[in-house]
């Protein structure tokens, strides 16, 4: 191992809708903000909360189905690494952005009649459900009660 490692894991709740754009060479980029809470008690007993806002960038064909699934206010969980990049703003200030390059991104919570952009339907976002060879109650099988895990 190298030493180190630069990885996050955030859950939290889409703050817009991802904003597809291409780059120059024809590559494909999404960006969307996710919102974290931390909720406690303070010594008094008060429940406090704190939210934390965090920009996502999402590339290639990740960055399509971003686009395409998820939406402002859904439950997503997203895997990656932090980056930082400069830029010069409007008035030509110097600034410092933090971004977290998502690698992958799996929809959470329950699915509604919201759907893709285009009305057709999807079970999940960049992480489809893996088949291990269990009978799927949608097609028809069902679960024996000693295999449910809860």
């Amino acid at each position: 191992m190298s030493g180190s490692l630069n990885k996050v894991l955030l859950i939290g709740n889409l703050g817009r809708d991802p904003e597809l754009k291409s780059t120059p060479s024809g590559q494909q980029v999404a960006r969307f903000s996710v919102a974290t809470t931390e909720t406690w008690k303070n010594q008094a007993g008060e429940k406090q909360s704190k939210t934390e806002w965090h920009n996502i960038v999402v590339w290639g064909k990740q960055a399509e189905i971003a686009e395409k699934y998820l939406r402002k206010g859904k439950q997503v969980m997203i895997e990656g690494r932090i980056q930082y990049r400069e830029y010069t703003d409007q008035a030509g200030v110097k600034k410092t952005a933090c971004d977290i390059r998502c690698d992958n991104f799996v929809m959470l919570g329950r699915m509604d009649d919201s759907g893709p952009r285009d009305g057709g339907y999807s079970r999940g976002g960049a992480q489809e459900a893996e088949d291990h060879g269990a009978p799927s109650p949608a097609a028809g099988g069902s679960f024996p009660d000693d295999d449910i895990p809860f």
